[in-house]
């Protein structure tokens, strides 16, 4: 199988190629990046460019048996509708008639900030923020161009993770924790909504490769209450569960005024995260696909304490 990667030397992405080189696809990647710095085998199609290069994307894309469009703009906010709505748009106008299926990876944040409830593929799209307004921009650009061009499926993963992610959101939750100074925030229950990098590089091959998938959305979580998720954090560090619980109201309106701080660690995001109670549901891609987890929840925390605990000790004798 031929296979198209853009977006390949990302988190996921560099996941995903080395998944088809193993299986002895053959895979091209697009990057601007030279190739012995993106840390990717020799084996690998290099074809150096971006989504602009229309003469680099036609040879990249040309006879793929499956493109998987992972490429994304997460942090300038400038750059997230020309990366995500009009680099889309270019790969739509050159991948019609060479490709066979389009995968696209999303994100469950097309349904915006729910707090409660079983969000389901039905539930309606919401997006809350420039990162998640373009990139259901990009879903539906794909969807209304597939039809008759490429086959289509698109991904939504909730917050992923795994030892080599770059966004260091949870490493500093386990510091917090390692530290004793992580408090639980408003009543029991709270959602960590979560998904192992290795899950959402299984969900994309299945969408790919299983006929069933052709046209569908699909999300893919994995989940457990907040007190478990610590719970199983502290255990790793050989740490007491904490116990102490502060009333949401208060946390909020300290991490709002605490926000004119530079630096100031609380803020209305992460008091979000820690008492959302809303829960993504995998049953339809377990029911159409046939997928299941690769890695639970626990052991990816367990992978991603270990992770932690090599860098704090590099770090360590780093400043001896």
């Amino acid at each position: 199988m031929i296979v198209a990667i853009t977006g390949g030397t990302g988190f996921i992405g560099k996941k995903l190629v080395l998944r088809h080189l193993a299986q002895g696809d053959q895979v091209r990647v697009l990057s601007r990046q030279i190739p012995g710095e993106a840390g990717l085998p020799d084996s690998v199609v290099w074809c150096r460019g971006d989504l602009d290069a229309s003469e680099s994307l036609a040879s990249f894309l040309e006879g793929a048996d499956v493109l998987y469009h992972c490429a994304g703009e997460i942090r300038d906010t400038t750059r997230m509708e020309a990366v995500h709505v009009n680099g889309t748009r270019k790969l739509i106008g050159v991948a019609t008639g060479r490709i066979g299926r389009w995968v696209q990876l999303s994100s469950v944040g097309a349904y915006g900030q729910r707090r409660e409830g079983v969000i389901t593929e039905d539930t309606t799209l919401m997006p809350c923020g420039i990162y998640e307004e373009t990139k259901v921009k990009s879903d539906v650009l794909v969807e209304a161009a597939s039809s008759g061009a490429f086959q289509h499926v698109i991904l939504r993963p909730s917050n992923v993770y795994g030892a080599d992610m770059t966004n260091q959101s949870l490493f500093g939750l386990i510091s917090m924790i390692q530290r004793g100074l992580f408090f639980y925030i408003g009543q029991p229950g709270a959602s960590a909504n979560y998904v192992h990098v290795n899950n959402v590089v299984e969900g994309l091959l299945r969408c790919a490769t299983m006929p069933a998938a052709q046209g569908n959305t699909y999300n893919i979580s994995d989940h457990c209450t907040m007190e478990e998720f610590v719970s199983i954090i502290a255990g790793a560090l050989g740490k007491d569960a904490p116990r102490m619980r502060l009333p949401e109201v208060p946390v909020r309106l300290l991490a709002r005024l605490g926000g004119i701080l530079p630096g100031f660690p609380l803020t209305d995001a992460r008091v979000d995260a820690l008492t959302n109670r809303a829960i993504y549901s995998n049953s339809k891609i377990e029911r159409e696909l046939d997928y299941r987890h690769v890695i639970s929840m626990r052991d990816g925390l367990l992978e991603l304490v270990d992770s932690w605990k090599r860098k704090a000790a590099v770090n360590t004798d780093a400043g001896k």
